[in-house]
């Protein structure tokens, strides 16, 4: 059966002869930036391993393949045609990944924040708390997804029985929830797998009266006590570690045993990647090479809801009321956002890829330089 001349499927453009609602155009990924660089650089990172006698995993290389199909009519298409006018488009499949590719990153960022709004979160005052882990349980994470979920069950309950108690009731009177999305990037393109909560910034009990079940009660702003809530986490999380057999605790420190550690293909892009390092050429090993200019003034943030001990941070200053939904689904686009924005992309004039921080760091640096093989293996550990 030849699917080119399959009878066209009846799909609504919603196009008028009179008024066109709006116009279709193709996007052109092949004539971006981020396309370019990985057309041109990938089959030579791939040479390199090659030499080497090392290949990526399937689903990698599944990942860079796709995406150089992606929105390109060569690869496939669907003809749609208007009921009215009869007026035929061509849409070109795209690739579906989660890795990097902007556009169906872009979408699923669009739907996902659509529905935690539309039918997921209550009308009810939110507040995201991120948690930020240490260095060698980044990489932990990034090899045992298994571990990761553990330890997200430990955050959330403890982050919710603190709201539980300091809303003056107990666990079996009171209940919270929230919804988290695992970001495994950092703004400078680096391994950071962190956890984006969004809790309610309360709790529900049961109603006193027939008209409804429960009834929401508000949660004072967690200022104080920030800290020992990410002491309890911390301790936590350790506990759940060395029992599980991953670290191993002396009188000061305590260490990654052999078995957390999982070697693979792409294992050591990602110890680099998380270090702010090169992973590939000549310059292996050494510091990201970066832009810097003179560092802001910090001025002291009031009602600054932060706390740090041991390589652990827990952030809670962001809150959407009951009634800023529009603030609370910008917050849900932010948290799904793709992890490549091809806005701050561009190249240097030797030809590097200089990618611009969202936020300059507290050190002044605005941008990272990567050499064209170094930032493909930093799309390979996504």
């Amino acid at each position: 059966m030849d699917p080119f001349n399959l009878p066209p499927p009846k799909i609504s453009l919603s196009l008028h002869k009179e008024e066109v609602l709006f116009k279709y155009e193709r996007r052109q990924p092949e004539n971006t930036l981020l396309y370019g660089i990985i057309e041109k650089h990938y089959p030579v990172f791939i040479e390199h391993l090659a030499e080497q006698g090392r290949v990526l995993p399937s689903y990698v290389h599944s990942e860079f393949e796709d995406y150089l199909k992606c929105g390109l009519l060569a690869y496939g298409f669907l003809r749609v045609r208007c009921e009215d006018c009869h007026h035929e488009r061509l849409v070109a499949f795209s690739c579906k990944h989660r890795g990097f590719c902007p556009s169906c990153c872009a979408k699923r960022m669009t739907e996902s924040s659509a529905l935690l709004i539309d039918n997921v979160l209550p009308r009810q005052p939110m507040r995201q708390w991120v948690l930020s882990v240490p260095f060698p349980l980044r990489l932990l994470f990034a090899s045992k997804p298994e571990v990761m979920s553990k330890v997200l069950g430990i955050v959330y309950r403890t982050i919710a029985n603190h709201l539980i108690k300091k809303a003056g009731f107990t666990n079996k009177t009171a209940r919270t929830g929230a919804v988290t999305l695992i970001q495994r990037f950092g703004s400078a393109l680096n391994l950071n797998i962190h956890f984006h909560m969004l809790f309610l910034d309360g709790v529900y009990v049961d109603a006193n009266d027939e008209k409804s079940s429960q009834r929401f009660v508000a949660v004072a702003h967690p200022t104080a006590g920030i800290e020992k809530i990410i002491h309890k986490i911390s301790l936590r999380i350790a506990r759940y570690l060395e029992r599980a057999g991953f670290i191993e605790s002396d009188a000061e420190n305590s260490y990654l045993t052999e078995s957390a550690r999982t070697y693979n293909e792409i294992s050591e892009y990602q110890t680099h990647s998380i270090n702010y390092r090169i992973s590939i050429g000549p310059q292996k090993g050494k510091k990201i090479f970066s832009l810097q200019t003179l560092p802001p003034i910090m001025e002291e943030i009031q009602n600054k809801v932060v706390g740090n001990i041991a390589g652990f941070s827990l952030h809670a200053g962001v809150y959407a009321k009951s009634n800023q939904r529009d603030k609370l689904e910008r917050l849900c686009r932010y948290i799904s956002r793709p992890p490549v924005s091809e806005h701050r992309l561009s190249l240097t004039e030797q030809g590097n890829i200089r990618y611009e921080l969202k936020t300059p760091y507290c050190n002044g640096t605005t941008h990272m330089i990567f050499e064209p093989l170094d930032f493909i293996s930093k799309r390979s550990k996504l």
